[in-house]
């Protein structure tokens, strides 16, 4: 009995995927809610998982096929079926596959994505060891094969190999390496030159004193964190409860363009931006005005952590009415942010920094930090868009209007 593969439905935003890695290949054991298969879509990576214990049969799609909800991507074999008859079989012929492959000369078989792994790292297929069905090269084992090659330094005198010299680029020259782009980046970028190309996209820049943050979060963070069940207090609970207080004084900048409509949002759902090694993401914390601190740190440190593992689910990166991007975590000193359509606006936070401030007649070295908001003049005006930055530094600079809602 054979159970087909299939890619899961995706939802109606997003309309193929990617096959990004088999987890199984043909011949391997299998069991029940095992990972089998990752597919890459724009937005996140969706995991396919085996619905039954079997054995991995053929795979009809290979690495970087696009793929239609719902299609077949392979077949698993019943386990009872498909390793007791056909083990010493498969084992003679993985046995023998290395010999004919000797007695013919042939190089053995890669799979597609081990090909082009192999290309890039300027190997060939008969440098490396085949474990799959049949001899077959996988991308595990041109993985195994570069990590040799580069932990094998010392077995370069004892042989005495002419090629490896000649491939070895003299130095000096340029190289160049070309790979073809995520589908999460490629559908940031089409994003990215959409807004600036579809919006009247301005932005207006504020200061903000962040001393009256750093010491009450000085003073509070140990008990905070002791109370909350480790949870830190950081600095971005209190942006998106200053944010979420100005949205609610300026509706306009927590509003959308529909067509030929504006659509005001009853709620605050303010998406984060976090950065992954796929890319720039950006999960939603909803409902932010009944969040409170510890709600919002908790939520953001598990979405870094779902980012940095590609954990991320649709559901968690669906809508947001407003963005805040913190790029002072990479010491950017000031930028203009993109705004995130169908959104109005986005905030970009900057790096703490000491500066000579006049207070008072005085000069004092205070923390501070450029904030820039960047926003959609066809729905926002300006003085909307200058009076909710001013709104956030006064929140910001008094923490207490926070909570007195003042």
């Amino acid at each position: 009995m054979a159970i087909e593969i299939k890619a899961p439905t995706f939802p109606e935003s997003v309309a193929d995927g990617t096959v990004a890695t088999w987890h199984k290949q043909p011949g391997d054991a299998v069991k029940r809610d095992e990972l089998l298969v990752d597919i890459e879509t724009d937005k996140v990576v969706m995991e396919v998982l085996a619905e039954a214990d079997g054995v991995m049969g053929d795979i009809a799609k290979a690495e970087g096929d696009t793929v239609l909800s719902g299609e077949v991507l392979g077949v698993l074999k019943d386990g009872e079926a498909a390793a007791a008859p056909a083990a010493k079989p498969a084992e003679a012929k993985a046995e023998s596959a290395p010999a004919a492959a000797e007695a013919t000369g042939e190089e053995p078989m890669l799979s597609p994505a081990a090909r082009k792994l192999a290309e890039e790292n300027g190997l060939v297929a008969s440098e490396i060891s085949g474990t799959g069905k049949g001899g077959r090269v996988t991308k595990e084992d041109v993985l195994n094969a570069v990590e040799a090659k580069k932990n094998a330094p010392a077995a370069k005198p004892a042989a005495p190999v002419a090629p490896a010299a000649a491939v070895a680029l003299p130095e000096g020259d340029r190289t160049e390496k070309r790979v073809p782009m995520t589908r999460l980046r490629a559908r940031i970028a089409e994003r990215l030159v959409d807004a600036q190309s579809n919006m009247a996209m301005l932005t207006t820049f504020n200061e903000v004193n962040m001393k009256p943050v750093m010491d009450l979060r000085s003073k509070y963070k140990d008990l905070f964190e002791k109370k909350h069940n480790g949870v830190r207090l950081g600095f971005m609970s209190f942006f998106v409860k200053a944010a979420t207080e100005a949205l609610k004084r300026f509706p306009a900048v927590n509003a959308s363009i529909d067509g030929n409509d504006i659509v005001y949002h009853g709620y605050q759902d303010i998406g984060v931006a976090v950065s992954s090694d796929r890319g720039l993401v950006v999960p939603i914390l909803r409902n932010t005005e009944h969040m409170g601190l510890a709600d919002i740190e908790g939520t953001i440190a598990d979405y870094g952590r779902k980012a940095r593992d590609g954990k991320l689910t649709m559901e968690e990166m669906t809508g947001g009415t407003f963005t805040i991007s913190n790029g002072g975590v990479f010491g950017s000193l000031v930028s203009t942010p993109i705004v995130n359509p169908p959104q109005a606006a986005i905030l970009g936070m900057h790096k703490i920094q000491e500066r000579p401030m006049a207070v008072n007649g005085q000069v004092v070295i205070l923390p501070m930090m450029y904030l820039a908001l960047s926003y959609d003049h066809r729905l926002i005006d300006g003085k909307e868009a200058v009076s909710f930055l001013v709104a956030i530094k006064d929140l910001l600079e008094d923490p207490a209007r926070l909570l007195l809602d003042v």
